[in-house]
């Protein structure tokens, strides 16, 4: 009788442990080439109601989740049943972008990782409400990079016959 042959292990991607940006983060173990599928987004998938239940529930506020959007206008929450993805932060100057792929998301890289390097890409959060002084500061991000512009929220879109002043 033969013994079955095992293939060989692939050297994992990345490590989650503490981050200069913001609490843990995802760094690279190995170099890694662009356009390299590194993680899927994983966690419960739930609707806005329940997002708001759950943050509410935890005393939000909810730029403090790992809830991640989808087309469908559902939500991937990561705090349950989530994977390693939930740790990647946020950049100004991503190496990473998250494709979603029939309500799945990826996380692949944009160029070339070095080894230690950490993963981040841009969050572009969308929030609605004014960006009060008080919305900015629980939004602002610590990314460090030079053309960080100090928050994790996408630009807000200006409304049709408003002119920007100046």
């Amino acid at each position: 009788m033969t013994k079955p042959t095992s293939q060989p292990k692939t050297p994992a991607l990345f490590d989650v442990h503490d981050s200069p940006i913001h609490g843990k983060g995802v760094f690279a173990r190995r170099k890694i080439p662009a356009g390299t599928r590194i993680i899927e987004y994983t966690g419960e998938i739930v609707d806005w109601d329940e997002t708001c239940r759950r943050t509410a529930e935890k005393g939000g506020p909810i730029n403090h989740t790992f809830f991640f959007t989808l087309a469908s206008g559902l939500l991937i929450d990561g705090g349950a049943g989530g994977n390693d993805s939930r740790f990647i932060n946020h950049s100004c100057d991503p190496n990473c972008e998250a494709m979603e792929e029939d309500d799945r998301v990826f996380i692949h890289t944009l160029r070339d990782i070095e080894k230690g390097e950490e993963l981040r890409y841009n969050y572009g959060l969308i929030y609605d409400e004014r960006h009060t002084p008080a919305v900015k500061k629980a939004f602002a991000c610590r990314c460090g990079a030079p053309n960080c512009t100090g928050l994790m929220l996408a630009p807000k879109k200006r409304s049709r016959g408003k002119k920007a002043a100046g």
